[in-house]
């Protein structure tokens, strides 16, 4: 096609465009809108984007990030380790336990165990169990940190003065503060550079009739007579057309039919179960014991209303559940050795796992052999970040038969991977407070071996209450990290995005 060609098929827009970048050759959107007297800047970029595709401009996106405190409070409000170790000093001369913490006052229940991870983290102090209680022992650190502010917080007092670009920022202390609820925010803006090509300036340079172009003629256009002063554009066949797409299911609805598929094909049974759960049988039933740090609120989400469910419906198995507890009851362990509350148990919260689906099921139907699988949504109460999100999915399953065994929980993970195309997985010893033993399933992937999940073998704990004597295989897995893992996505929040060039370009399997 020669120039003259390109020129003539033009829309009214993309000559506007290339008009005002004769004068620059390289400008930002506003300053086209300006030079072009554009009425909006979205018609700029829908111009700029056809002549991107016809080799005319380029446009260069980048993005920059920046920081700033979700509300000033948060520079007033001390950090809770800082309260910590301060209660510490000033009134337990440098050494107190988690009650003595609380006694005083200065610190929420659900910025208890925050401070105390802050503490263990920083290297504040020494932290150490004596009986029932968590003593905390400030070493040298943690009393030279009482008179000198963390680089932290020195962070949070420049950005209460205002925004800080990423190139102002030290990003180790940033993703710190991201860790952490109702801090940081991070804001992303784009930075667009629209210039032309050689074959754009050339083109530019050109005598650019800029007229009102019309696509059709109208019967208003022929009957005014202003189809004498409009220009019809011509229509160029070979021109960049987008593609069409039909409706489609959503790429994490295809996996989990392919989940589905694939448990269903091995044999198993599909169970589902209600998000509102009891402690009881979301930890209690699982041996999960009452003072666990699963169990607080900045772990779990507690309703307020109902605050409590009923349980009367199961008074023999919570006998059961208490003594174990309490003593490990006939199953020959100790248990946790202390009071077992029935208050605790009745807590109302979303279920923090599909686990409890699984030992409802074996409450009903205690006589093995028995093989179930639940896909199901999960609600923990963890800040959003690139591998974390406060409302997920989980992949749960369950395996109870005479002689089951440590080999054949392998096998069914080494299965299910291998038919969900990730041929290459290994195990390593893991800690789950109801699985013994408890192993974490890693799969190979580009190149490096990546955690998707923990399995184990019920510990007598859980399942002699229930009344079941065979062994149980049991494994909980990401299902959200293996998809990131098998669409090559970096960011767990991509997944939820509605993004849709990505949605229209993910392959239907």
């Amino acid at each position: 096609m020669t120039e003259q060609e390109i020129l003539d098929k033009l829309s009214y827009l993309e000559k506007k465009v290339l008009k005002a970048l004769g004068g620059i050759r390289k400008g930002s959107p506003e300053e086209i809108q300006r030079l072009g007297s554009f009425s909006q800047l979205v018609e700029v970029m829908n111009a700029s984007s056809w002549l991107q595709a016809k080799g005319l401009v380029t446009i260069d996106e980048v993005i920059r990030k920046s920081y700033t405190l979700k509300s000033p409070e948060a520079a007033k409000k001390p950090l809770p380790e800082r309260v910590a170790i301060d209660v510490l000093e000033k009134v337990h001369a440098g050494k107190g336990s988690m009650a003595d913490l609380k006694k005083s006052g200065r610190l929420k229940d659900e910025e208890m165990s925050i401070a105390l991870g802050w503490i263990k983290r920083k290297g504040w102090g020494d932290i150490s169990k004596h009986g029932t209680d968590t003593i905390i022992t400030l070493n040298a650190k943690g009393k030279e940190a009482l008179n000198k502010k963390g680089e932290d917080e020195l962070l949070i007092e420049r950005m209460a003065k205002g925004e800080l670009k990423e190139t102002e920022a030290e990003m180790d202390l940033i993703e710190m503060l991201k860790q952490r609820k109702d801090i940081v925010v991070e804001r992303h803006t784009a930075t667009r550079t629209i210039g032309l090509t050689d074959l754009g300036a050339r083109i530019a340079s050109m005598n650019l009739a800029i007229k009102e172009e019309v696509a059709q003629i109208t019967p208003e256009l022929i009957q005014s007579g202003r189809w004498r002063e409009v220009e019809v554009r011509q229509y160029d066949v070979r021109a960049f057309a987008p593609t069409t797409h039909g409706g489609r299911k959503h790429p994490l609805t295809t996996q989990v039919e392919m989940v589905r598929s694939i448990f269903l094909n091995m044999g198993f049974t599909e169970v589902r179960g209600e998000y509102l759960e009891s402690a009881f049988w979301n930890m209690d039933v699982l041996f999960t014991a009452q003072d666990h740090p699963a169990r607080e609120l900045q772990d779990t989400f507690y309703i307020k209303d109902p605050e409590r469910l009923d349980l009367s419906g199961d008074e023999e198995l919570l006998a059961k559940v208490k003594r174990v507890h309490e003593n490990g009851g006939d199953t020959g362990s100790l248990g946790w050795r202390y009071k077992w509350s029935r208050l605790e148990a009745e807590r109302a919260l979303l279920r923090t796992h599909t686990t409890v689906n699984s030992v409802r099921y074996i409450a009903a139907h205690p006589k093995p052999p028995f093989k179930v699988f639940c896909i199901g949504r999960v609600f923990r109460n963890e800040a959003m970040d690139s591998t974390h999100l406060p409302e997920f999915t989980q992949v749960e399953g369950i395996v109870c038969e005479e002689g089951a065994n440590f080999d054949m929980l392998v096998g069914l993970l080494k299965e299910f991977y291998k038919r969900m195309g990730l041929p290459k997985i290994r195990v390593r010893p893991g800690y789950f407070p109801y699985t013994e033993p408890s192993l974490e399933v890693e799969v190979y992937w580009n190149g490096q071996w990546m955690e998707l999940g923990g399995a184990g073998i019920f510990r007598p704990e859980v399942t002699d209450p229930l009344g079941v004597k065979d062994p149980v295989l049991a494994w909980g897995l990401g299902f959200e990290r293996l998809a990131m893992l098998r669409w090559g996505l970096k960011d767990i929040r991509d997944i939820y995005v509605s993004d849709v060039d990505w949605l229209k370009s993910m392959p239907q399997l």
